[in-house]
């Protein structure tokens, strides 16, 4: 049973559906200002074809069945809804670039435990949730790093930090609670002149250390760029340690800056655990399943992140978050530092 004290502690039923009731326009929620970005950028942003919009089917809508009982009123043996076709034309590019407004693009996250390491090092790999299964991305933590540190490449076989096909990063401080994500640029030491070719920091995700042991639901605060006029994101490219995402959210310097947290799970009398309502797409109790949300609007899922079996689990994301950023965001929450459990 998922009680509010085990790993197993924000399934999935009750509250309300994903939508909000055409209240302002959620893009508004992001928007920051900020200068748009002075690099080329003359690609324009191409909606996936096909890319499913935020309208739910009646049946999305139902509370989802959870294995350990409880589920009133829910259809037995909901599918899943997959996502459908999107096409990937280039994947650096789509990986990148910020999900087209009301459109949710669904994926599926898979854990691959085998190899020498017995499991100390899994790779992640990200694939659109559809029915080609389009490979985006994956992950995997180094080995020999003082701190938890995660490699993300464009290809399934090449997780090297040197190859072309690395695209981003995902760094812990020495606690394990505060995590940032880096886009494939350079460290500010190995810089340009114009500092054109610096990193930029996609996001940053702090979890609230648990006191004493205490296991109930985590805390996450989720902190991103915003997102300009023209909806692109704001370049944040720190020079030094104190002027990333992490010390202007500490400093409360929020300017081009977006905060999000998860959703808090409603503690359910019945089934004595934390609920929370995936619509369909989460199926398994974990202490690790999360929905990312505006204060502004909670009904608007910016990313939501569960488990669908012992190594598979589901990440849906919206606008203004990217490829790169939700699968960062979700490779924290594997991380097994004790204060985060």
């Amino acid at each position: 049973a998922a009680t509010s004290s085990d790993e197993e502690d924000d399934s999935d039923s009750s509250t309300k559906p994903i939508r909000s009731e055409k209240k302002k326009n959620p893009a508004s929620l992001f928007q920051t200002g900020g200068d748009p970005p002075k690099e080329k950028k003359s690609k324009k942003k191409v909606p996936p074809k096909g890319a499913e919009s935020e309208e739910e089917t009646p049946e999305t809508l139902q509370k989802n069945s959870n294995k350990k009982g409880k589920a009133k009123k829910s259809k037995k043996k909901e599918e899943r809804p997959p996502s459908p076709v999107i096409e990937v034309d280039n994947l650096e590019e789509f990986v990148l670039q910020p999900a087209p407004q009301g459109v949710t693009v669904k994926c599926r996250v898979t854990r691959d435990k085998k190899g020498m390491d017995r499991g100390l090092y899994p790779t992640y790999y990200l694939h659109l949730d559809n029915d080609k299964k389009v490979f985006l991305l994956a992950g995997r933590k180094r080995k020999k790093s003082k701190t938890s540190n995660y490699l993300i490449s464009i290809d399934p076989t090449d997780l090297s930090r040197g190859g072309e096909n690395f695209i981003g990063k995902l760094r812990s401080n020495l606690m394990g609670t505060r995590f940032t994500v880096f886009d494939n640029g350079a460290n500010p030491d190995r810089a340009n002149a114009d500092w054109s070719n610096v990193r930029q920091e996609l996001s940053a995700v702090v979890y609230e250390t648990n006191v004493l042991g205490f296991k109930g639901p985590r805390k996450m605060t989720v902190i991103i760029p915003g997102m300009n006029a023209d909806c692109e994101r704001v370049p944040i490219r720190p020079r030094n340690d104190n002027d990333g995402l992490l010390m202007r959210w500490q400093n409360r310097n929020m300017d081009n800056v977006i905060e999000l947290h998860n959703k808090a799970p409603v503690w359910n009398d019945e089934t004595q655990s934390y609920v929370l309502n995936f619509h369909g797409r989460v199926t398994h109790a974990s202490v690790k399943n999360f929905q990312i949300v505006h204060s502004s609007d909670p009904d608007y899922i910016v990313m939501q992140f569960g488990r669908v079996a012992d190594d598979a689990f589901t990440m849906d994301y919206n606008y203004p978050l990217c490829a790169v950023q939700a699968f960062a965001i979700a490779l924290s929450s594997f991380d097994g530092k004790l204060a985060c459990e």
